[in-house]
């Protein structure tokens, strides 16, 4: 799997993108970037707080460029997790195409509930019902999620370590079909 291209995780909060990504870069001895964690890093701030002083406009565009950053900086040798919203704007799905093998970690609106609900740090949750927030941003971001994927794999009621071996199997498979043609 030496050759295997930047594997990008996309998908809706409570996915598991973090937790699977840190495995997958265990497995295959890569480095692991979160993006929103790299946005942090840049901005010296928190998610919640760039939200409340620049906007979902204002966090969209220092993803925008933290995509980018991290998809030319390292080459074709990390795993990423990204936001939630990366998918929003289409020049970060170009950005996404360009940068590797996406992975759509596909989870139920019921699983992401189950997984968010103690969480503070998501600012779209923090404002009215979470379980409609939740089933309207699946319905807007499914369809793009699946047009940048290379990939699809559930996550609903898996263990982590088995969710992160199926998506070891489906880039092996991938890549297997690649090479063959």
């Amino acid at each position: 799997m030496n050759n295997a291209p930047n594997i990008i995780l996309v998908g809706p909060m409570g996915a598991g993108k973090t937790t699977i990504g840190r495995l997958l870069s265990q497995s295959l001895g890569r480095e692991f970037f979160d993006s929103d964690r790299v946005i942090e890093e840049n901005a010296g701030a928190d998610i919640p707080w760039i939200f409340d002083k620049e906007g979902e406009d204002g966090f969209r565009r220092r993803e925008t460029q933290a995509l980018h950053d991290l998809t030319q900086e390292y080459g074709s040798a990390i795993v990423m997790a990204t936001g939630g919203g990366a998918v929003m704007r289409d020049e970060n799905r170009d950005i996404l195409r360009k940068g590797g093998l996406v992975v759509y970690l596909y989870a139920s609106v019921a699983q992401q509930l189950s997984r968010t609900s103690k969480s503070n740090h998501r600012p779209l949750l923090q404002n009215g019902n979470p379980k409609q927030v939740l089933t309207n941003l699946f319905k807007l971001r499914d369809p793009l999620y699946r047009d940048v994927a290379g990939l699809i794999v559930e996550t609903d009621s898996r263990n982590p370590k088995v969710v992160a071996n199926k998506v070891l199997d489906a880039i092996k498979r991938h890549l297997h079909k690649e090479s063959a043609c």
